[in-house]
């Protein structure tokens, strides 16, 4: 059994020599990853021939959960990265879109301020117009019904008097058509004051042209359009008390019905023009009724329209507050996420490398130090 074992000089170095022979394929697994910091400590550790098997697995173990979680760091960094970039973006579509938007409704409002001031400025100038119509129009018809007044008053008066000539002549010579003046209607005192024997005061004349009354002859010529009586005639030829009388009542008559037909006239005009200037009346006041309305609906969407176009101009100031601060938000993004979101392929590329070569320098050294252990059993089995 001795004569099967090694001896304790060849147990030695075959320990010693697959202690180097481990230490190297360790390092020659760390060389086939790119260089890094970590990579580095480990190889010198290794070189060093100082430190056990152990602690350069505690420290491969360590370096490899540091890259992981470095690398862990960088893909929420990446995803924080994406996600605020996606996110800034949409608010920064949207805020552009509000402003457009904005813009757009403040044109509107500007428009529509301007054509309702406009309109308002026509309806006040045409309420005042109606007015000055109206007014004009009563003046108008004041005047006129003054002169219907003033013709029926002075052909009334006419009438009268050919009236009271016709009567007169008839008097003289148609006694049978004369009208005696009415009698007088005698009152309670008068009765009273004749029953005591007394006597009533003289009826006073009546006055005016003639005793007739009338103050006022009309100029009959004015109105009825007839020309002016020509002179007097020269006496003609004897005629009979009847024969003469009869030319003068005729042209009375003439005249008397010249006047009835101008007053006639006058009236129905009168009452025309009274019509019209009442459905002008009536027409003027629905219409300045409804431009009133009207007037005071556009002066109220004039007040919304201007505190709109106020409250529309105050957001489009505030959005664009709010843009320029989303695209500086954005650009510090881009400062910070750039450089890892350009570089995190390859970073993560090398830290896979690293952390694969660790793990291959890890299992050579967990081998070299199963193989230590199975050279201390033999040579502990070889001096029993």
């Amino acid at each position: 059994m001795k004569k099967t074992l090694p001896g304790a000089s060849a147990s030695f170095m075959q320990v010693q020599v697959s202690s180097g022979a481990m230490r190297q394929r360790a390092l020659d697994a760390i060389h086939s990853a790119p260089r890094s910091v970590h990579l580095d400590f480990i190889a010198i550790a290794l070189r060093g021939k100082k430190i056990g098997f152990e602690k350069v697995i505690a420290m491969i173990d360590e370096m490899a959960a540091t890259l992981k979680t470095e690398q862990a760091d960088d893909d929420a960094k990446k995803e924080y990265c994406a996600a605020e970039f996606d996110k800034s973006d949409d608010k920064k579509k949207g805020l552009e879109r509000s402003i457009s938007d904005l813009k757009t409704a403040i044109a509107d409002a500007e428009d529509g301020i301007a054509s309702t001031q406009a309109e308002i400025q026509a309806l006040t100038k045409s309420i005042k117009a109606l007015d000055s119509a109206v007014a004009e129009a009563t003046e108008q018809r004041k005047l006129e019904n003054a002169d219907y007044q003033s013709l029926m008053a002075s052909d009334g008066a006419a009438k009268e008097i050919l009236g009271f000539a016709k009567n007169r002549l008839n008097k003289f010579y148609n006694p049978a058509l004369y009208k005696p003046p009415a009698k007088r209607e005698l009152s309670d005192e008068d009765r009273a004051t004749l029953a005591a024997g007394g006597t009533l005061a003289p009826t006073v004349a009546p006055g005016g042209i003639a005793g007739t009354g009338v103050t006022v002859l009309a100029d009959v010529s004015d109105h009825s359009g007839a020309k002016p009586a020509p002179p007097p005639a020269t006496p003609g030829a004897y005629k009979k008390k009847g024969e003469e009388s009869t030319g003068v009542i005729a042209m009375i008559d003439l005249l008397i019905k010249d006047l009835d037909k101008e007053m006639t006239i006058a009236k129905t005009e009168e009452k025309d023009a009274q019509g019209d200037y009442d459905q002008m009346m009536k027409d003027s006041a629905d219409k300045r009724a409804d431009d009133s309305k009207s007037l005071d609906d556009k002066e109220a969407a004039l007040a919304d329209m201007k505190e709109g176009l106020e409250k529309d101009t105050e957001a489009k100031a505030s959005a664009g507050k709010e843009l320029g601060a989303t695209v500086q938000y954005i650009q510090s993004l881009h400062n910070e996420c750039d450089w890892l979101i350009q570089y995190f392929e390859i970073r993560k590329e090398a830290r896979t490398s690293e952390i694969d070569a660790l793990g291959k320098a890890k299992a050579v050294l967990s081998g070299a130090d199963y193989s230590l252990v199975q050279m201390k059993s033999q040579h502990f089995l070889k001096r029993a």
